[in-house]
């Protein structure tokens, strides 16, 4: 097992030197959300603590479709979303948040294009619901949840400590163009560095991490809770330098949804056990193509299914992702809450 980086070691070095944890300004931010509430809107999003039947109803579905529980984001006042999403920019780093944003904004595109409709299925940026599982708290544990059609994230938050796992991280469409003509890719970067990386292998090792021609849908989606994948493909311990630092970088992409502190925290845990960590691939490795691919590790499980013409539609469909990001040993922070 290689050790950290001193870059890995100045920066942890540097978040245990620190006094505050993140917990304080996420917990404030909550109760300043709750506070714009009425009695209804707050009796619709809070839920007990334990409430397993909530923590685990999310689903990439779009409304009409899955049925969600919760306090419905059109059902909100500006002031009253500005809250929640305050909430959201406490517990995310910034690039995190923009991801998060602009993948829910992709609904909106959607819709636009004639999906949906108010009816079933429901499509649009309206469509998402925020629930609460427990009182906010700096000690005992708590979670958010918010999401919709295929993003969502469960935050759960016990003392210092912050799980994102499991998220939903997918997008559909994959590329649309916003309000001031910008072409956006939400997931953009993530599949530029996957494709980058297994065209950086040799040979030798493309034919360990690739293992199909085709690629599959994600396996540990919504209502797979509990389940776990054996590691398959091609193991960092085989990479060069080069290539366990694209590999790492990849991985970034989701432990750094966290705030600073919590995310570099994250992603120091996989990479002290990176050797233990695999890569593996389905699909053709010309970018652009509709692949899959996963990273699993003791503590880590990335899906990621980047489906188009080819794989689950028609010439027509516009182009979507499924992706998953889990922590076998740490889902809704059952580590910490131990």
């Amino acid at each position: 097992m290689k050790t950290l980086s001193a870059l890995t070691l100045l920066l942890l070095s540097a978040i245990a030197a620190a006094s505050p944890t993140t917990t304080p300004r996420i917990v404030a931010a909550a109760d300043a959300f709750l506070a714009t509430l009425t009695d209804a809107q707050r009796s619709s999003v809070q839920f007990a603590q334990g409430d397993t039947a909530q923590k685990q109803r999310w689903s990439n579905l779009p409304g009409g479709v899955f049925q969600r529980a919760g306090l419905r984001w059109t059902d909100m006042s500006e002031a009253q979303r500005n809250a929640w999403l305050a909430v959201m920019q406490a517990t995310l780093s910034d690039a995190g948040y923009d991801r998060v944003v602009a993948e829910w904004r992709a609904d909106d595109a959607l819709a636009a294009r004639g999906a949906g409709g108010g009816r079933s299925p429901q499509f649009g940026m309206g469509f998402y619901y925020i629930a609460l599982i427990g009182a906010p708290s700096k000690t005992e544990p708590w979670q958010w949840q918010w999401g919709g059609h295929h993003v969502t994230i469960n935050a759960t938050i016990v003392g210092p400590n912050l799980a994102l796992t499991p998220s939903y991280i997918g997008v559909e469409p994959a590329t649309y163009t916003d309000a001031n003509g910008a072409t956006v890719r939400p997931l953009g970067d993530i599949e530029s560095d996957a494709f980058a990386l297994v065209n950086w292998l040799d040979a030798d090792q493309q034919r360990v991490a690739v293992l199909a021609e085709a690629p599959i849908e994600v396996v540990l989606g919504p209502g797979r809770d509990g389940r776990t994948l054996d590691p398959e493909g091609l193991s960092a311990a085989r990479m060069t330098a080069d290539q366990r630092a694209a590999l790492l970088r990849l991985v970034r992409h989701y432990t750094g949804l966290a705030n600073d502190e919590d995310g570099a925290a994250r992603t120091a845990e996989v990479e002290q056990r990176l050797d233990e960590t695999y890569f593996s691939w389905r699909g053709p490795t010309t970018p652009g193509s509709a692949i899959y691919f996963r990273v699993t590790g003791p503590t880590l499980v990335i899906e990621y299914a980047a489906q188009g013409p080819g794989a689950g539609g028609g010439a027509r469909t516009p182009s979507h992702i499924h992706g998953i990001y889990r922590d076998p040993t740490n889902d809704y922070a059952a580590r910490y809450a131990r």
